[in-house]
């Protein structure tokens, strides 16, 4: 035991306590992988990653068959629905048989599926369900991403409908273009003779790991409702899309295996294999997310903890850095803040960040422009906001109103204490201003605008 509790805390050590700015170029990526790895394995061990992939087979299994009739139309219109029963039954095809049967039901489902019988209600509830769906697919990734907000209605609607749209033909265009591109008589004449046959091959086998981590990297980037860059989303969807590929050759010879759970369970064997295929294709799908997240934002690796907790003095300070920069960068007419270079400049993990501007947002100091990503300016003027406003706003912001101080016993003293505190704090800052704050050091320009 006391040998593992040193290898412990050695591991620890290495992992944790050191500053990566101060080691050796390859150790520093050694221990950034193996802080990475700690992290989603973090995130798995905790159980919300694997909570999610649950809820998103329920839904899955709901909006499956109208999502495909939705696609189906809008391939119709463009010659190429003959090519939706193929790319199901390959992501079926770790079932085997199963696979194709459960192919087949769905295809004929959908087919089934006619807009003049079902009537503007009953067109209504299937375009909900598969927004309902994509929802879930939104809220998931932002819980991987710490992101608090969703998109709002309007929006989730209008972009959702466009990747439904969209979507369906760059990915039926892409294997069509391939599908013809091997099938000319060029490809076949050079196939015939070395290396270029070789070579031809193993492009070939290459393809399906290459369309889904092209397919993993769309998502990553559309999904989340925050800015993700693609490079960091290819990182992980390159590890999710050879994870998925590798794992379906396993589970298909699981599947083929498992004669005994068949003659059990009979034809529900099939609804089983299928649920278990279905969770950890979206638990692979969420991991992927998970590292994506690590790989863009690595100061969330500083860290054993997955959330920080921050102190009342820490969201004070944060507070006023923060008023600081985006004054100081208003004042003097230089570019805005978003919320990532805010946090690298100040050097704080995302979540901690977001929570003081969201007490700040909320108290009406600042506000959000219409940028992609969203910038930081003063929702009023600097200089009619008191420095003590603002800390007090910080204070109260996650306070529930039933169980806000005042809610609390009243005792004399207390009470008394508590006000010359206030009245402290008061006097000692004198009136100062945020616009005092913020133009400390600098000269104020002569007309700052409002937006950039």
């Amino acid at each position: 035991m006391k040998l593992l509790s040193r290898i412990k805390t050695r591991a620890s050590h290495l992992l944790w306590d050191e500053s990566l700015a101060e080691v050796h170029p390859r150790r520093r990526r050694l221990v950034h992988g193996a802080r990475m790895l700690y992290a989603v394995g973090r995130d798995l061990g905790e159980g919300q990653l694997t909570l999610r992939a649950m809820s998103l087979v329920y839904t899955t299994l709901l909006s499956l068959v109208p999502l495909i009739a939705l696609s189906f139309s809008v391939l119709k219109g463009f010659g190429v629905h003959n090519q939706v029963r193929p790319v199901l039954l390959a992501f079926l095809e770790p079932l085997g048989e199963k696979g194709i049967q459960i192919t087949d039901q769905v295809i004929g489902f959908v087919n089934n599926i006619k807009v003049g019988v079902l009537g503007a209600l009953g067109l209504g509830l299937l375009i909900y369900t598969v927004v309902t769906l994509l929802q879930k697919i939104e809220l998931a990734f932002n819980f991987v991403w710490r992101i608090k907000r969703a998109r709002p209605l309007a929006q989730r609607f209008s972009q959702y409908l466009s990747v439904l749209m969209i979507g369906p033909v760059l990915i039926f265009s892409a294997i069509g273009v391939t599908t013809a591109f091997f099938g000319s008589g060029t490809v076949k004449s050079l196939i015939a003779i070395e290396p270029f046959g070789s070579f031809i091959e193993l492009v070939a086998q290459l393809l399906p790991y290459i369309f889904v981590i092209v397919a993993f990297t769309f998502v990553y980037v559309l999904m989340p409702n925050t800015r993700v860059r693609v490079g960091s989303a290819l990182v992980g969807a390159t590890v999710a899309g050879i994870a998925w590929q590798t794992l379906g050759w396993g589970f298909a010879a699981f599947v083929s295996a498992s004669t005994k759970y068949t003659a059990i369970y009979a034809g529900f064997a099939v609804v089983i294999f299928s649920m278990i295929w279905l969770y950890l294709s979206w638990l692979i799908v969420l991991v992927g997310a998970s590292l994506a997240f690590y790989h863009q934002y690595p100061a969330q690796l500083t860290s054993r903890r997955r959330e920080f907790k921050l102190s009342n003095r820490v969201k004070e300070k944060l507070a006023l850095l923060v008023a600081t920069f985006i004054g100081r960068n208003y004042y003097t007419n230089a570019p805005a803040w978003s919320l990532e270079s805010l946090a690298g400049r100040i050097g704080v993990p995302l979540m901690s960040l977001e929570t003081v501007l969201d007490a700040m947002r909320r108290a009406g100091f600042i506000t959000e422009t219409a940028d992609e990503p969203p910038r930081f300016l003063p929702a009023r003027a600097f200089e009619m906001i008191t420095v003590k406003e603002m800390l007090d706003a910080v204070r109260i912001a996650e306070e529930e109103p039933r169980h806000g101080a005042e809610s609390l016993p009243h005792e004399a003293e207390v009470e008394a204490l508590l006000t010359r505190v206030d009245e402290a704090v008061d006097e000692s800052l004198r009136g100062r201003t945020l616009r005092d704050l913020a133009t400390a050091s600098v000269q104020p320009a002569a007309s700052p605008v409002a937006a950039r």
